[in-house]
């Protein structure tokens, strides 16, 4: 632990790397971050699919997660904790101001076996600047208020911002206190 912070080792991203391709993840990611930016610069629009794909892997990158190669099984990916492993799974969201109102997570998978849902913040550039974790019992007990976003597994940035706990920042990066059951 250096200064507070939480020093994982990137052992989480290689299921990523390991592949024996020409091409590195990272400079593939960084590729793929600016062609979503031209694109929504040129277009107006989101290019579809690209925001979850680097989502995950700054997660994988930055939180120390292991990727699941099943996403079938309802989770994203795993992080080990001393009570074992906590199954996660990841959402995305690009913020292109400061307003979060309308925007909404990807549904969530209730019917799945899983522990948390961490959300990445990304700005206009698909960069993260805020990540945040919230438990299934508070995600389930929020849903339960309202049983037309049960039934859909629905909830915005918003709500889950206000239940969830802030995990990683650009300026701070993990704090040791965010997860007090990491293994370091």
């Amino acid at each position: 632990m250096l200064r507070g912070k939480l020093v994982i080792p990137l052992v989480g991203c290689n299921k990523m790397t390991a592949s024996a391709t020409p091409y590195s993840v990272d400079k593939l990611i960084e590729q793929a971050r600016q062609l979503a930016t031209d694109f929504r610069k040129t277009t107006g629009k989101s290019l579809p699919g690209v925001s979850n794909e680097i989502a995950e892997y700054d997660a994988c990158k930055l939180l120390g997660l292991e990727l699941n190669e099943d996403r079938s099984e309802g989770f994203d990916a795993k992080r080990i904790a001393r009570n074992g492993p906590k199954q996660v799974q990841i959402k995305a969201r690009s913020i292109f101001n400061d307003n979060y109102r309308g925007q909404r997570l990807g549904q969530l998978k209730l019917d799945k076996a899983w522990d948390s849902v961490v959300l990445v913040l990304m700005d206009e550039n698909y960069q993260p600047f805020d990540i945040f974790e919230a438990t299934r019992d508070d995600i389930m007990t929020n849903l339960n208020e309202n049983p037309k976003q049960l039934k859909r597994g629905a909830m915005s940035v918003a709500k889950f911002r206000n239940i969830a706990t802030l995990v990683w920042t650009k300026e701070d990066g993990l704090t040791a206190s965010a997860w007090s059951d990491e293994i370091t």
